[in-house]
Formats: structure tokens, C-alpha cells, sequence
């Protein structure tokens, strides 16, 4: 893991190191707040590298405590600690702070040097020593000078991978998503069973996509908590334009998406911009409807439907037209209930979102749904010679008509609906492609 005080270059190695941009990186201190998650390999070694928000001590703003325990946290469960500082400010109180806390740790620290561009920077760098913690290592993270030479020495220090040893199963990624300030970071401590992510009543504190894997009764999942996305006008400053980027990046990489609703407030316009995006990356989707202690007593069973949960399926649907395919659920972040029916709803919708079916049957089904509901525009019947499915993930059917200007697009939603019917495709969505004919069928 990283550690560091605030604005010392810690996600700068963090990116250079994981070989992408996943942590926000600006001149500002206090970008990270969160601790960022992600693999690498280096030598034929699988890691997992952990990005944290900067260290102070002394400061009373209660971010900058959270940020401390999320650190304290990291702490705890890395096996290596990084400790950056800057070669362009020298030796700072800050990090003679952190050192004397650091001090007695089981783990191996490596002082990393940032900022070593040339060799005279890495003569700068000795003076690190002074600090009594471990070997110094100047690095630059922009360019990645040294960096290499870092990771040699880490890897050393791991012990091999046992001959033999089982791999972990395919994890399902998904995304947390949802407005500023809707329980998106609670959500994911109430999954991990701990603080991973600073709650705060304060929109806009998570800035990054974090990566947290999670086994969930032996199912590993990779949770990305995503910053709270806002409508493109609300967006100012080049961090809110980061956040918004890699939230709708974190959605195209994940298997599924989970928007989060407060249950208090209802579903939002921003609710339905956000669920959007998923839909049109064509991504499955699962709602939590978060809160709900808050809406009506606890039951002990937030998967038994109420008067009140039907209501708000019925204006949830109504509102999301084109997402009524998303499997709804109810939840309190804070009091970790409801939790097994997101789980379940989210892998159904996986699993439906990689279905597949045979030439013929979906041939028989849409030839019955045209016959049952047949169409004719300008005097002309639409005739549907074939149909096929073209792709999963998100399952994908081409219908091959005598004139595709002859369909209307609730024709196309119809046809849609029987398939629904037919198959399992609860939670995810389907894209329905129309063609003409050019071939043997044309008349």
C-alpha cells in the first residue's frame, strides 16, 4: 500500500504502476480520500496495489480523520508499505509525523522517493534516510524512472506461488451508481462488512472509482463505488469533469450496475441520468432502493413485498420505461438489510445478460407474435422472414424484414415483449436490430 501526507505524487505512482489511469490526479491535496484498489503482476507475480488519501495529523476537519482510519485500515491488511515523499520539498514535519507512527510496524517499508527525474535528484534522495524506516528508492512517477527497480525489490520479498495453487473464480464486477449523496459509499461498507469508503453527509466526497473485491457467501464480486454523477450543466472543474468520466468508465467496465435511489426522495431526474448511461452501454441493471428503515418500519424482511414497495415499483417502472426490465430491491445501507436480494437480483441479471438462445425457436416465437399482432403500414403487411440472435452481453436479435421503414418502434417493443416473455432476460437489457431483406426472401 501507498502512504504519504497530502500532494506528495501517491496516485501518480499509483497509475504508473497499475499501467492506467484509476486515480484522480490534480494539484489540489485531498483528491484521494478513499483507498483505491487494483491488480497488477510484475515477474510472474500477481499484486494488488492500494492507493490512500493524505496523511495529516493535528487537523480536525472530520474527512481528514476518516481519511486516517481508512489509511490505519489499509494498513492492517497490506503485507508491503510505501512510504512517499518529495525530493523537491526534502524532509517535511508531516512526514516525520507519519514516520513516528509507522514506527514498529511488522510490514516492510520502502521509502519511495518521488519526483527523481535525473541522477543528481537521486543524490537529494539520501537524505530519507535519516528517517530510520528502510531503504530509499527515487522514483519518478511521471515518467517512470526507478519504478521498475521499486517493483524488482518488492517481488523478491513475496514469498512464490505454491505448485498447484487453485485460482479464484470469475468475479462479477459491479458498479455502484447513483446521484451525489444517495448511500452509494454506504452501500459498499455495508457489502465489505467495514469502512472502505468515507461516508459523509458532505455531496462529491468519493472522486474516484474504487475497486473493492469482496466474497460474497463464496462468490467473489469486484465492487466499484463510484463519485456521484450530475448533470452535465452542474459539472465545474476539472475534478467533477474526472469524476463523472470515470464513473461512466467504471459502468462500461463492470458487469452490472447498481444504482442506488434514496427512498426518502423517491426516483429523481438525476436517478434516471444515471440509469441511463447504464442502459446505453448496455449493461444490466439492478436498483437498490436505499433507506427504506427510513420509509416504513422494518419488517425483518425487506424481500416481502408491502403496499408501499409496490407503489414504488409501479412509479419506478412507470418512470424508467426503457429500463423496466431492472430488477428492483429494497435496502438500508446502515443497518446492512436487504443486502441478499441485491446479491441474488445482480447475479440473475448477469447471467440473463450473457443468455443465449437457438436459431429456431426465436424464429417459431417472433413468426407466432406476428401472426397474433400483425402489421401493415401504407397499405402494406411487414413480413419478418428471419431472425436470429446476433450477440449476448447484452443479448442482441435481428429481425430481417421485406421493408424496416415498415416498423414503428413500438411494433419493435412489442416483438421485444414476447421475446421477454419467452426467455430469461429479467435485469438485463436487449437490443432489437432491424434489417431489410436483401436476400432469397426479398419478393
Amino acid at each position: 500500500m501507498i502512504v504519504g501526507r497530502p500532494n506528495v505524487g501517491k496516485s501518480t505512482l499509483f497509475n504508473r504502476i497499475v499501467g492506467r489511469r484509476i486515480a484522480v490526479v490534480e494539484d489540489s491535496p485531498g483528491i484521494t480520500r478513499d483507498r483505491l484498489y487494483a491488480e497488477f503482476e510484475h515477474k510472474g507475480r500477481a499484486m494488488r496495489l492500494v492507493d490512500t488519501g493524505g496523511i495529516l495529523f493535528g487537523d480536525e476537519d472530520p474527512l481528514v480523520e476518516q481519511i486516517r482510519v481508512q489509511a490505519e485500515v489499509a494498513l492492517a491488511e497490506a503485507d508491503v508499505i510505501l512510504f512517499m515523499v518529495d525530493v523537491d520539498e526534502g524532509l517535511n514535519p508531516a512526514d516525520w509525523d507519519l514516520a513516528n507512527r509507522l514506527r514498529g510496524v511488522r510490514q516492510p517499508i520502502y521509502i519511495v522517493a518521488t519526483k527523481s527525474d535525473n541522477p543528481m535528484r537521486d543524490d537529494q534522495a539520501h537524505e530519507f534516510h535519516t528517517l530510520g524506516l528502510g531503504l530509499v528508492f527515487p522514483v519518478s512517477g511521471v515518467h517512470g524512472r526507478g519504478v521498475r527497480e521499486l517493483l524488482d525489490a518488492i517481488a523478491e520479498g513475496f514469498p512464490k506461488r505454491a505448485a498447484g495453487e487453485p485460482e479464484q473464480l470469475p468475479e462479477i464486477k459491479l458498479a455502484i451508481i447513483g446521484r451525489p449523496n444517495v448511500g452509494k459509499s454506504s452501500m459498499l461498507n455495508a457489502f465489505t462488512g467495514e469502512e472502505r469508503a468515507i461516508v459523509s453527509d458532505i455531496p462529491g466526497t468519493t472522486r474516484d472509482a474504487i475497486d473493492t473485491p469482496v466474497n460474497w457467501k463464496g462468490r467473489p464480486f469486484r465492487l466499484i463505488d463510484t463519485a456521484g454523477i450530475r448533470r452535465r450543466g452542474k459539472i465545474q472543474g476539472s475534478v467533477e469533469y474526472y469524476m463523472v468520466h470515470r464513473a461512466t468508465n467504471a459502468i462500461e467496465r463492470a458487469d452490472c450496475a447498481l444504482l442506488v435511489v434514496d427512498g426518502n426522495e423517491g426516483l429523481t431526474d438525476g436517478d434516471k441520468r444515471v440509469a441511463k448511461i447504464s442502459h446505453d452501454l448496455g449493461k444490466p441493471l439492478v436498483i437498490a432502493v436505499n433507506k427504506w428503515d427510513q420509509v416504513e418500519p422494518p419488517t425483518g424482511d425487506l424481500g416481502k413485498d408491502t403496499p408501499a414497495k409496490k407503489a414504488q415499483k409501479t412509479t419506478i417502472k412507470n418512470e424508467l420505461p426503457e429500463m423496466d426490465y431492472a430488477a428492483i430491491r429494497f435496502t438500508s445501507a446502515l443497518e446492512r438489510t436487504g443486502l441478499d436480494g441485491v446479491i441474488k437480483a445482480v447475479e440473475t441479471s448477469v447471467e440473463n445478460w450473457s443468455f443465449r438462445t437457438g436459431t429456431g425457436q426465436l424464429n417459431r416465437l417472433v413468426q407466432d407474435a406476428v401472426f397474433s399482432k400483425p402489421l401493415s403500414r401504407k397499405g402494406r403487411p411487414l413480413k419478418v422472414y428471419y431472425s436470429t440472435q446476433a450477440q449476448s452481453r447484452p443479448p442482441t436479435f435481428v429481425l430481417f424484414v421485406n421493408d424496416e421503414e415498415l416498423v414503428h418502434f413500438s411494433y419493435v417493443r412489442y416483438l421485444e415483449n414476447q421475446i421477454r416473455k419467452a426467455f430469461p432476460l429479467e435485469g438485463t437489457p436487449v437490443r432489437m436490430v432491424v434489417r431489410a431483406s436483401r436476400g432469397k426472401y426479398d419478393s
